[in-house]
């Protein structure tokens, strides 16, 4: 597949190495998930049927649950464009899926060779190799829709600030807390939104090695920040609290709809489509005139709301002088965390996702 963007960046990062030969497991929890992890291991080549057929021109989502079929300029194209609108941001979403992936893959990586405990050196492999996979999935999926996108630049700089960050706490909150909570909702989402079987099946593996991922950072992150000097946690949750921030103003609020005009993926997907990108962006403007909102659906997974913030209050990644730094960005702190408890669902492996 050719594309005219850049396919390779290079990261300088300070992470250390870390040496453990005490090979006792001292966190039980821990020796809990990996060995949930193993038992939770699955094929992409066997468990996935790639037979099932992919319609680009029907919606692999429902368009109902993103709000694009509520806009009046989309009513007002041809069938045809309605067609190419959907195949080609179902591709440009998936795409970052794709992306995001790989990022996830290098910070497992990295989590691996760096982390102190025996413990989590044999879970953070484990992660990798779901990571792993998960880029093998979507790119296999994507590659059927003939068309992989570029990385949205939001999530491209998130990432590279977890992977250039000094400690691997820093990456721990930054992947398994920021970037997959976002993940995790984002997946959720999708699965219930998606009309196409092939998708569904590849969400529902993903998922539930995503959840064990959540809970993977609640569980040695906590650990950790509760024995850490209270100096060495200020700089951490500094780091929370810069991740977050960055989020938040490049999508426009934490529920990311208030972004004023879409990544250049996302133009380059419009472009596609054979839509004038001034005539999308206007009828962007005139939804907005007529109180037209993106709402998500009642039952949808707010990722800033329902995972990555109560994931941070709960480690303690959130001190006394960063809540005042929230407060001042106008950035609301959300602890309840029932949902994220749920999509976890630590005794089992797997989340219950049919009655989240």
């Amino acid at each position: 597949m050719s594309t005219n963007w850049e396919t390779t960046d290079v990261l300088e990062t300070p992470m250390e190495i870390c040496w453990q030969f005490d090979y006792d497991i001292d966190i039980e929890k821990l020796r809990n998930l990996y060995s949930k992890a193993k038992e939770a291991q699955w094929n992409a080549e066997q468990d996935i049927d790639w037979t099932t057929p992919i319609d680009p021109s029907r919606p692999l989502i429902d368009e109902a649950s993103f709000g694009f079929d509520r806009l009046p300029f989309m009513k007002r194209l041809s069938q045809t464009q309605q067609e190419s609108f959907r195949a080609n941001v179902g591709a440009h979403r998936l795409s970052q899926f794709l992306h995001g992936e790989q990022g996830a893959l290098m910070t497992a990586a990295a989590l691996t060779h760096a982390v102190p405990d025996y413990e989590g050196k044999l879970y953070a492999a484990t992660q990798t190799m779901d990571e792993a996979r998960h880029v093998e999935v979507f790119e296999k999926y994507v590659r059927k829709l003939a068309r992989i996108y570029p990385m949205s630049p939001v999530l491209k700089s998130l990432i590279d600030d977890t992977l250039k960050a000094d400690h691997w706490v820093k990456i721990a909150i930054g992947m398994n807390m920021v970037v997959e909570g976002l993940a995790l909702g984002a997946f959720h989402n999708m699965r219930r939104a998606t009309s196409c079987e092939l998708l569904k099946s590849i969400l529902e593996g993903v998922l539930r090695d995503e959840a064990r991922h959540v809970a993977f950072g609640n569980v040695y992150v906590g650990e950790t920040l509760g024995d850490m000097h209270a100096d060495d946690r200020e700089d951490v949750a500094q780091f929370a609290f810069d991740a977050l921030k960055a989020m938040v103003d490049a999508t426009g609020g934490p529920q990311g709809t208030g972004r004023s005009a879409p990544d250049p993926g996302f133009r380059k997907a419009i472009e596609d489509a054979d839509i004038d990108l001034g005539d999308f962006l206007n009828g962007l403007k005139e939804a907005r005139e007529q109180g037209i909102k993106p709402d998500m659906p009642p039952d949808a997974i707010h990722s800033f709301k329902d995972l990555m913030m109560p994931a941070l209050a709960r480690v303690g990644a959130i001190t006394d002088r960063t809540r005042g730094l929230f407060e001042d960005a106008g950035i609301p702190i959300y602890e309840d965390a029932t949902t994220l408890n749920r999509l976890e669902d630590a005794d089992t492996g797997a989340a219950n996702f049919d009655h989240a």
